[in-house]
């Protein structure tokens, strides 16, 4: 395996019910289980934060890498991108990540945004984590 060109240590104290903090302090939350589980619902939880940091890694291949390579050029309000994650239970009841759906909001045509959308899916890092693990629905639509 390669050797990374980042990487970050974060720690968990309490489970579902926890606080999180990265070794470097920039990352200092409390964590909670949401109300459709029995939580309070009153702090963030590990799929927002997921859905949050797939959002943003997305819309960076979708934006940078991608883009450019296409030599397409956007302003950042030209692209958003949307992760909708869902937790599910499978046949034996263990808990898995049930969908993960993204949007492309870009100004351009459909055909060209599919493609766009399409190569930072195959370059992202959660895309490929994710792969083969959880079904993954991509919808694009451009304004």
């Amino acid at each position: 395996m390669p050797d990374p060109v980042y990487s970050t240590k974060v720690t968990a104290t309490g489970g579902r019910h926890a606080t999180i903090r990265s070794e470097d302090g920039l990352l200092d939350l409390k964590l909670a289980l949401p109300r459709t589980l029995g939580g309070k619902g009153d702090a963030t939880n590990p799929e927002q934060l997921f859905a949050g940091g797939y959002a943003a890694c997305f819309e960076n291949a979708l934006s940078f890498t991608v883009s450019r390579e296409a030599r397409r050029h956007f302003a950042d309000s030209d692209i958003e991108v949307v992760a909708q994650i869902g937790l599910s239970r499978n046949e034996s009841g263990a808990f898995l990540l049930s969908r993960c759906a993204r949007r492309d909001d870009g100004r351009r045509d459909q055909k060209t945004a599919e493609q766009l959308v399409n190569g930072a899916h195959a370059i992202g890092p959660y895309s490929n984590a994710i792969k083969g693990n959880v079904d993954v629905q991509i919808v694009v639509s451009v304004r």
